[in-house]
């Protein structure tokens, strides 16, 4: 797992303004408050490519579920579940973003505890 997520100064923000906002559990507040006082921020261009963010194709496998699914990150205004566009807001976009292929994420989902790897990440473009 990476030591430290890596996130756009523009996530970052986005992310900060929705913790602002309450709308989580408090689990999810906690863990999302600790990885983004640990967050490493970079400019888009500086982003590596196998790193979760907006505007990408994300691949993964929820091992508490026994499932893969490929999701679509993208801006809160471009979410469409029904076509597997989902905000960086989203439950699953919270988990993952900032971490990179490879990793495997705990984290507390509103419906308890799961753990997610993330098996493939590719730049989307609409």
């Amino acid at each position: 797992m990476s030591e430290n997520i890596i996130l756009t100064t523009g996530v970052y923000d986005v992310i900060k303004d929705h913790l602002r906002r309450k709308k989580l559990t408090i689990e999810e507040e906690n863990r999302l408050l600790a990885e983004l006082k640990g967050a490493q921020q970079v400019r888009r261009r500086e982003l590596p490519p196998e790193v979760v963010t907006v505007n990408r194709k994300v691949t993964i496998k929820d091992h508490t579920l026994d499932r893969e699914e490929e999701l679509i990150f993208v801006g809160v205004a471009a979410a469409k579940p029904k076509k597997k566009k989902f905000s960086i807001l989203s439950d699953m976009a919270l988990a993952t973003v900032g971490y990179k292929v490879g990793d495997v994420i705990e984290w507390p989902f509103q419906d308890g505890e799961r753990k997610i790897e993330i098996l493939k990440v590719e730049n989307w473009q609409n």
